[in-house]
Order: C-alpha cells, then structure tokens, then sequence
C-alpha cells in the first residue's frame, strides 16, 4: 500500500489551505500552490486565523509555491490534490501538466463536488486514470468528518485503498465510498433539504426563529437549523450548487421541483447580503450593534430577532413524528420539508449508494446529523412515513415500501447490526476495520458490571472500559463510588482498565448542582466528605495494581480534566480540549489538579527548575482555566506527557487506548508516591506579583485575585512550606480542600457557581 509520506496540494483557496492545514495536521511534509507564491502564502495564513492546524507550528510543515515555477516539487509527492476552479478545461490542463513529472504510482485525486470522474479523466492515459480518484472534503477539512472517496473503472483497487485507509487512520475522516453520480451522496440530498427548508418557509411566510427551531433539535439537526446554515456556507453559494445539480440531473429527479434562486434569494445577493462572510445575511447585528436583526421571510426587510414562538413545537415535546403530524404552522413546515427529504433519500438508493448505512453515514459526518436519513426514518415509522406520503399525494419509494413491510431499514442478528438493502437483502452494517465503541459491545452482550451512572464492559485480551453515564458525564458521588466497584473487578477479572465512551465528550467535571445544593444546605463544609470521595476515587486508579488509560475526547473539564491526570496513560483524541476550568467558578481544582500539574511541570522535557519555577507554570495555567485547542496543544501545555498518545479518528480511540492498556501491562508496577519540595512564602511572593501585574492591567477582578491567592498557598505549600522539607501528596491535597472549602465559603464563588448553572457562561465578578 502506498505510503503517505509527502503530499501536494494544488489550489489556496478555502478548500484547498484547508485541506494543506490538515494533511499537516496528519504529519505529512505538503506542498501548497497556487497560480502565485503570494496565494499560498495567503492561504496558510488563512488558515492559521481560522484554527485550520491543530497546533499553530504545524504551519512550519507547509512549503509554498508557485504553479508556474514550483509544479516539479510534485515529482516525489505520494498524493498530489487538485483543489482548483470547478472547470473541467483548466483541471485537464493542470492534470496534463502533471503527468509527465509525477512520479509512477503516487496518486492524483480531486476535490471537486461537480464534475463526474468519467469527465476528469477524459481523453487522458490510463496511467493517469489508474491513479486517478475524487477525494471530497468537506468545509473546514479538520473539523468536518465526512470524506467521500470515487473511483473510477481503471482506477487501482491499491490507491483506493491507501488513499481510504490515510483518510481513516492519519485525517480521521469518515471515509465513505460514493458511485459517480452528481453531488455523490452528501451535497445530493444535502441540497435538496437545504433548497426544500428555505424555498417552504418562503411559501410559508414562516419567521425564521421558528424554520430553525422546527428543521433541528427534534430531528437531530445541529441548532444552526436551515438559515443559520445557510448564513454560515454563503447564501450565494447555494444556487451555484443547484444549478450545477440541476443541470447534471434528469427532469425526473425531485431536485427540479424546487426553485435554485427564489426572487427573495435574488434580492438577498444582489444587496450583499451573503451571511457570516459579508456581515450580514438572514441574521445581521443591529445597528446599534447591541442586538441582532432577521430578516422577515414575507417582506426581505430586517426586522428585530424575537423569541421562538412555535405552537407545534410547544405541542411535539421534542418528538419529531408528534411535530410532523401538528397542524400548526411549524408542523406542516416540518412535515413538508422532512417527508420530502427522507423520501428522496430513500429513492436514491441504490443509485448514489449501495445501502442506507453510507447515506446515513455522509449526512451525520458532512452535514453534522446525528442520525442519518434512515435512521430517522426508523425512528419515525418506516410505515407511518409511508402512509403520511400516500396520503398526501406524494409518491412512496420502493425502497421505502419495502422498509415498511420489513419494519425498518436497520435491525440487529447475532449481536451485529444489519440493514436492509434494496432488493430484500440484508448485510452488517458497514464498520471501521478495528474500531471498538460501547455501541456495538451493547448490541453483543450486556456489560460486565452495570452501575446505573456507569458500565464496565470487556474490550477483550484482558482490558475493560469503564463507561461513563451521567448527564455530561459529570462526577456524582454515584459515579465516584461506581469507580471504586470498577477498581475492584478489574483486579479479579482483568489485567487493564481503559476509561472512555462513545459520547461527544469525556467529562464536564463535577456536578456543580451537587455543590451548590450541598454548600445551601449545610454550609462549604459539608462539602469535605464528597472532595475526600474524589480523591479517594482519584488515588485508587492512580494506584491500582494494573495500568489505568484514559481515553477522552470533546472536553475534560475540571475533574474530568483531573481523572485523567491520574492515569497512567492517555490516549486523546485529536480534538481534545482540556482543562482545570475551576477557577471559572471561583475555586480552584479540587481533587489533585495542583499537585498532579505540579508533577507534570517537573517532568516536562524542558522542566523549569527550582521550587519557585513549576509553581509558576502551574499557576499560569490553572489560574486563566486555560483550555487546550487540541490534542497537541494539550501535549505542549502539558496536560498530556510525550508519552501519551493521539488518534485522529474518533472511531478507533477506544481500541488505540486498549493497546497502549496492553502494552503497559507486561512488568506493571504502579508509580511510586511523589514528595514535594515547595517554595513556601517567599515562592509565594513572586507569584503574587504576576496576580498583581493581571490586577493592575485590567485582567483580573478583586474576586479573581482572591481565587489566586487561594491557588498560590497551595502551589506554595502555604505559609508554613519550607524547600528543604518535601511535604506528601496527601499534604498537597489536604491544602487543595482547605482552599476549595473556604472559597465556597464567599457569595463571590456562589455568584460565580449559580451564574454558570443558569447560563453556562463564567461571571466576572
């Protein structure tokens, strides 16, 4: 297979930076060019402003250039990607151009979303088209999963594969295979749920508050819903889009029933008015900057944006077929756009795909549903859809019917997944090749152990997963006491425990209602048994007779940041943001956060020495609550080791941790007990100044002086510390309750604690 090793891409705009940004991401050396040096370099600096590198110094692994001068630095590329204009003359030319000086077997693919590969390789060699692919990303190439793959009849089986297995295990894509058909699968029935919503709630006179609420949350549509996405990729793009699909596709196909650029559209384009990218689009800031304006659907003027006020939501719940089947105006909104959208889903198939599971694999990785059309379809009722677009004069799938006789297109045998596929068959669900997630281990078997707000299951070779489930996953004295049982069949029936999950996210932290109802009740000192719990809890993994890794992805917040300070091993998701946020609540970490920061700032390959220096560094880090906007930058911050590791693809972060667990396994001793020499009151003095300097430059509030000051006593050891008397790591964390305790004590940190449970926003107090 071939390796990736040196990658080229060709074209600086959006798309094409965006996907330079990523394969650097991936540690692949990239070539980026333009027709002018000065547009690659523009695009690398584009893409450093909008966060396209996980880690800013990966910019360093792109070397620019020009088409004109620099096109022979694609003679040793193993992947040359052509991200240019959408016109089939000028690709052929640049393809042509390429030909003679790539070398033989690297691979050639193109970004484009339009043009057929039949077209591409046109009247080109078949060497060319041997090694010829589409790889569709989508925008922005790092954060958007959905990567589709096209190959053509010459294509070789062997670059399909190396370009779907780099996709996978270096980008973390969602690779899904697509026919060569307009639009693939994404953009095909993307479009036409984007063109159905806007063009019925124009129909409709709907507000626009509403057509969002109603196209989002309860179908599992992020909460953009339509014309927040459509603020977002650019109102002028979409017509583009819909002409192109227009234009490739026969009048038969449903597409056409809908109009590419209503007049309001028209009117919206010609004033400028493009979304986020102008300034201005269905939701504009008002004039006075204070509030937001939107545009009335009826008149296409502004119009001050107002609360949702949807009887039909109101009356569903949240129930998606209760909102359909609502006669108010949100519910026949939702009914038309939503039938309309999976029913041409379902009659795409098996023409863009081969299965519902691809379709439903595009649309949840490219278009961020977190079903896709098929599984909302069984969740909705094969047959009632069927049956609602009879009755409506609306013509039903074959496909669909065939669902409805056979009670939805997905359903589970030996422990496997299976959908239905279009001529009655069924097969297993299409999986990642090695990926572990609690979902499939719950379709084989129950869990080992069940704890209600958590579950221990087996990954097999002698490594269990503790599973998280509460609410954010965050900590309960429930959870706490569920790590200590885990603890205790991991040392009868295994030999590794990994911790991590399925969901978005690893842990927000503690409860904060727990607090909050805690300290009402009884006073901050009521608080002491449940921090004890959590170092109890926290310390017992620390020290289990068997290697502990963590395995977060999303965010790891607070003690979810801190549980993973006690493993032995972690193996993070790329986009792990981490952090001890406390002090974004008026507290600081509660449960091991100093003291186990305090160790990493020691041991961090450049370690800042003397008592006074990790101390410092731990402070400039705990007191901000600074996140990590990846992995990466976690690593550099040091809230991972260079020994911890990173998977790209979300999908195999559980089966990456247990083989890091299993490595750890062989002549396993837990670590020994750390000792502390610590600055005492002097090292607390020169901490104090940097607070002072925050202070005086407007940074910090009087609470947050306060919040420091609490943090700087226990980096410090407090007023007693001495350097040349280590103190223990219970002493560490007996000083991080005593200040946690007193800070609960001040209506700053209650103000702080109750302003964040009722908005979720940090009060600067």
């Amino acid at each position: 297979m071939t390796a990736i090793n040196k990658a080229v891409v060709i074209g600086a705009g959006v798309m094409g930076s965006g996907i330079a940004a990523h394969l650097a991401n991936a540690g692949v050396s990239v070539v980026l060019l333009d027709m002018e040096k000065a547009l690659a370099d523009a695009g690398v600096a584009r893409q450093i402003k909008a966060g396209g590198f996980m880690d800013p110094a990966f910019a360093s692994r792109i070397v620019t250039g020009s088409t004109s001068d620099d096109l022979g630095l694609a003679a040793d590329a193993d992947w040359i990607v052509e991200a240019i204009a959408e016109r089939l003359d000028v690709k052929q030319a640049l393809y042509k151009a390429l030909e003679p000086l790539r070398k033989r077997g690297s691979i050639v693919s193109s970004n484009t979303s339009t043009i057929p590969l039949s077209a591409l390789t046109a009247g080109l060699p078949d060497s060319f088209a041997a090694d010829f692919l589409i790889t569709h990303f989508f925008n922005p190439p790092r954060r958007m999963r959905l990567l589709e793959v096209v190959e053509g009849p010459k294509t070789r089986p062997e670059a399909g594969a190396a370009i779907r297995d780099f996709g996978d295990r270096a980008l973390g894509k969602r690779v899904v295979s697509c026919r060569d058909t307009p639009g693939f699968i994404g953009n095909r029935i993307g479009n036409y749920w984007i063109a159905a919503a806007q063009n019925e709630a124009i129909r409709l006179g709907l507000d626009v508050e509403e057509a969002d609420a109603v196209i989002s949350k309860p179908f599992g549509i992020p909460s953009t819903g339509i014309f927040g996405l459509l603020d977002l990729v650019g109102i002028d793009l979409i017509p583009l889009v819909m002409r192109s699909l227009q234009g490739a596709l026969p009048p038969s196909d449903a597409i056409h029933g809908y109009d590419a650029e209503p007049p309001l559209i028209a009117r919206m384009i010609a004033e400028n008015r493009i979304g986020r990218k102008s300034g201005a689009g269905f939701v504009r800031l008002s004039a006075d900057r204070k509030s937001r304006d939107v545009t009335d659907l009826t008149t296409g003027d502004y119009r001050p944006i107002k609360p949702v006020a949807s009887e039909s939501l109101e009356a569903a719940k949240g129930d998606a077929r209760a909102l359909m089947e609502h006669s108010g105006l949100g519910g026949r909104y939702a009914a038309v756009v939503m039938a309309k959208t999976l029913a041409y889903a379902a009659s795409l198939v098996p023409e863009i795909a081969d299965g519902p599971d691809a379709v439903d694999d595009a649309m949840r990785a490219g278009y961020g549903w977190s079903e896709g059309p098929f599984e909302l379809i069984d969740r909705l009722g094969a047959g009632w859809l069927a049956s609602r677009l009879s009755a409506h004069g609306l013509a039903v799938p074959a496909y669909l019917s065939l669902a409805a006789e056979r009670g939805g297109f997905y359903s589970v045998a030996d422990g496997r997944r299976m959908c239905l596929l279009p001529d009655g068959s069924t097969r297993p669900v299409h999986r990642t090749e090695g990926a572990i997630t609690i979902a499939d281990l719950s379709l084989a078997g129950a869990p080992v152990a069940d704890y209600g707000c958590a579950a221990l299951w087996d990954l097999g070779d002698g490594v269990a997963c503790l599973e998280f489930r509460t609410k954010m996953n965050t900590f309960s004295d429930a959870l706490l006491g569920a790590i200590h049982a885990a603890i205790e069949v991991v040392k009868v029936r295994f030999k590794a425990l990994v911790i991590g999950s399925d969901t978005a996210l690893f842990s927000a932290g503690a409860d904060l209602r727990v607090f909050l109802d805690t300290v009402e009740k009884g006073g901050p000192e009521a608080l002491g048994p449940f921090i004890d719990r959590g170092h109890a809890a926290f310390k017992a993994l620390k020290y289990a007779p068997f290697p502990v890794v963590g395995a977060p992805a999303g965010l790891a917040f607070g003690g979810g940041c801190e549980i993973l300070l006690h493993c032995d091993a972690v193996q993070a998701h790329a986009e792990l943001s981490i952090g001890l946020v406390e002090t974004r609540i008026g507290v600081i970490p509660g449960w091991g956060g100093c003291k186990e920061m305090l160790i990493r700032q020691y041991a961090m390959p450049a370690a800042p020495h003397g008592p006074v220096a990790p101390a410092i560094a731990a402070f400039n880090l705990i007191a901000p609550a600074r996140v990590s906007g990846s992995a990466f930058e976690a690593l550099s911050l040091g809230f991972l080791r260079a020994t911890d590791g990173v998977t790209m693809n979300r999908d195999r972060l559980l089966a990456d941790a247990k083989r890091k667990a299993l490595e750890l396994v062989p002549g396993y001793v837990p670590p020994d007990k750390p000792q502390f020499a610590l600055a005492g009151p002097s090292g607390a003095s020169a901490i104090r100044n940097i607070l002072d300097g925050e202070a005086i430059a407007g940074r910090a509030t009087a609470h947050d002086r306060a919040v420091g000051g609490a943090l700087i006593e226990v980096l410090t050891g407090g007023a007693t510390a001495d350097p040349l008397k280590p103190l223990g790591e219970d002493d560490v964390t007996a000083l991080e309750k005593s200040a946690f305790i007193d800070l609960l004590g001040t209506p700053e940190t209650i103000a702080r604690l109750k302003h964040m449970l009722a908005t979720g926003k940090p009060l600067r107090n």
